[in-house]
């Protein structure tokens, strides 16, 4: 299971780099944000709102 919180935290201090995105098994994403800045800030701004629901997506996705 992710936790929302630890996904806000990388987000919040690591956003730009899209570590959030690797923590959510978002490979590809987080290369993208990476080379991006995090889509040019757009992408983070967007994840602000709609990172609670990724985790769930992840968890709901993953059940051990």
């Amino acid at each position: 299971m992710k936790s929302t919180l630890t996904a806000y935290l990388l987000w919040f201090f690591l956003g730009f780099l899209g570590i959030h995105k690797f923590y959510l098994g978002k490979t590809g994403m987080g290369i993208l944000y990476i080379f991006t800045g995090g889509l040019f800030g757009i992408g983070l701004l967007v994840d602000l709102f709609t990172l609670a629901g990724q985790v769930r997506t992840y968890n709901a996705t993953h059940k051990a």
